[in-house]
């Protein structure tokens, strides 16, 4: 945290914003070596999560891989180790229709999937408590009416459809950048004109617009990471590592002291 002086972020900035890539400066900033320099050139990233977890018999390894149009050659690259695939479905209106109807992004997705040789394909459909969408079960039917036949169309046998829901409780989003007030929500989520606190300093703040990947929209939800505009605080006040938090929900803990 604040390893990076403010005038080498704008440095990054600025090569971002030429290069049609604004949203990507601060995973350039942690770029290390000359590999991943190289492949910032040429407008990639070498950055995919990674985790994993065991079982009594079986050993998991989970390859997260980001599904923007700009990131499809890290995709393959994960798709070809993978024994399942995992495809995630935005619900919210306008979203699912830009990926499969516009853009193309799932189908190409699911597609790339099937060639690299992955035999299973898991589809969950998430964001089904966005305003837009409202848990309407009519909405769930519409996309499964049109993923099926297409995932079908690409050879697949199993295809499991699904609903995710956001994961429960207050809002926390620790804020990354504070210039921006950039971070992912970790839970719960937050809307256009909700009240919040900012943590530890306890400042009452309001949301006044909300980014998503250069997109502003009206909300977000656990798991994205936005940008947002804060009004009633100053930008000096706002550091790396505060919390956004819920108003009317138990704010988090604050300690001075932590054991290592």
């Amino acid at each position: 945290v604040n390893q990076v002086d403010k005038r080498t972020l704008e440095k990054y900035q600025n090569e971002a914003r030429e290069k049609s890539r604004e949203s990507w400066y601060l995973s350039w900033a942690l770029d290390t070596n000359e590999e991943e320099r190289g492949k910032r050139k040429k407008g990639k990233t070498v950055e995919v999560g990674r985790a994993w977890f065991e079982t009594e018999k079986k050993h998991f390894i989970i390859l997260d891989a980001p599904g923007h149009k700009y990131f499809v050659p890290n995709m393959i690259g994960d798709a070809a180790q993978a024994d399942i695939a995992i495809l995630v479905i935005s619900a919210r209106k306008g979203e699912f229709e830009t990926g499969f109807e516009c853009g193309d992004q799932t189908r190409e997705h699911a597609m790339l999937v099937k060639t690299a040789g992955v035999r299973y394909l898991v589809v969950l459909i998430n964001k089904m408590d966005d305003p837009t969408v409202n848990w309407d079960q009519t909405r769930y039917e519409e996309i499964r009416d049109k993923l099926t036949p297409y995932l079908k169309k690409c050879r697949f046998k199993h295809v499991y459809l699904d609903l995710i829901e956001i994961i429960d409780g207050p809002l926390r989003m620790p804020i990354v950048e504070r210039y921006k007030e950039m971070g992912k929500i970790e839970s719960g989520c937050c809307r256009i004109g909700d009240r919040c606190l900012i943590m530890p300093n306890r400042t009452r703040v309001e949301i006044t617009n909300i980014y998503y990947e250069d997109i502003e929209t009206d909300s977000c939800v656990c798991g994205e990471n936005v940008r947002l505009k804060l009004k009633n605080v100053e930008e000096e006040e706002i550091s790396s590592g505060f919390v956004l938090c819920d108003i009317e929900q138990e704010a988090c803990g604050v300690g001075r002291v932590f054991n290592a």
